[in-house]
């Protein structure tokens, strides 16, 4: 089956299912066993990981689970929207499957918060930084395939720039995202101008944590993305908001209240001690004109990323 598709549409089609499911009293195994499936697909069904789902599965679960003829079209629109195309199809060959799953989730977000403690997101790089990084990571890739690559991370930005109600940005950056040297002198001056730059925006906000402030929280947070997909007309969440992390090998997606509620006061924690948005771009501006004023390459210009790496 295809991981193709609006992840939204199928995340949204998963939850109404899972519902129905439990309101019935059926275990995973019981509900997969009714239709002839296994446990595993009907499970990846439920959490929107998968595409073109098959209508004959659709309907026996909707049939299943008692929903009315109104319920069982609005479950088949939806499966009909997640199997749409999306924009970034055209790299599969490029995106790993589960940061696919992310991309979906960042293309449906209305807010996006970030805290990054060592690189600068992938929404906020520059060509060059993005060029360096991925050539990092991707070394023995082809001069068309390294292109594409940097093109893919530069369109996921349009949603930032775009003028019809961008997503909106805030992001929180350790000082030592400023300090770690991808590409060489001239590639961090631009960066940390584009930085500046765009934190002007009334849209995104960007703030830096000094090392001054030293670890708020007592412990070294690792980078982190919390998700929110705003309201309908009738002031509900359209969807859960979602926080995403990761590390060398692999990703996580929390969901659960708990979990949320835990990395939004570590935010908040952390939004304390930062510089505000002034300060920000006045120490951004600064490392930029200290970057230009020395023009030469370092040794080991090139920070190593994580390959799924924002």
């Amino acid at each position: 089956m295809s991981e193709n598709g609006s992840t939204l549409a199928r995340r949204q089609l998963g939850k109404y299912l899972r519902e129905g499911r439990e309101e019935c009293g059926l275990t995973l195994q019981q509900a997969a066993a009714l239709i002839q499936r296994s446990a595993s697909t009907l499970q990846r069904i439920e959490k929107g990981m998968v595409a073109n789902l098959r209508e004959v599965d659709l309907e026996a679960l909707c049939k299943i689970y008692g929903f009315d003829a109104n319920q069982t079209e609005a479950m088949k629109a939806l499966a009909a929207r997640g199997d749409v195309q999306n924009w970034w199809n055209e790299y599969d060959d490029l995106i790993p499957a589960k940061f696919d799953f992310f991309m979906g989730l960042e293309a449906s977000a209305q807010k996006l918060t970030t805290y990054e403690s060592e690189l600068v997101p992938g929404l906020l790089q520059t060509p060059a930084y993005a060029s360096a990084l991925i050539h990092a990571v991707y070394p023995d890739d082809s001069a068309e395939e390294h292109a594409r690559r940097v093109q893919l991370r530069m369109r996921r930005q349009t949603r930032i720039t775009r003028k019809f109600q961008p997503v909106a940005l805030d992001v929180i950056l350790r000082q030592s995202v400023l300090h770690g040297v991808v590409g060489g002198y001239k590639v961090m001056s631009s960066q940390m101008k584009h930085l500046a730059d765009i934190g002007t925006r009334p849209n995104v906000r960007i703030r830096v944590l000094p090392f001054s402030a030293g670890f708020p929280l007592g412990v070294a947070v690792g980078p982190f993305v919390a998700l929110e997909f705003g309201m309908d007309n009738r002031g509900q969440t359209i969807e859960p908001p979602v926080v995403y992390t990761e590390c060398f090998t692999g990703d996580l997606y929390l969901t659960k209240s708990t979990a949320l509620e835990r990395y939004h006061q570590a935010y908040k924690s952390l939004e304390r001690a930062a510089l505000d948005d002034v300060a920000s771009r006045r120490l951004l501006r600064q490392m930029a004109k200290e970057y230009a004023s020395d023009g030469r390459p370092i040794d080991g210009e090139v920070v190593q990323e994580h390959p799924q790496r924002r």
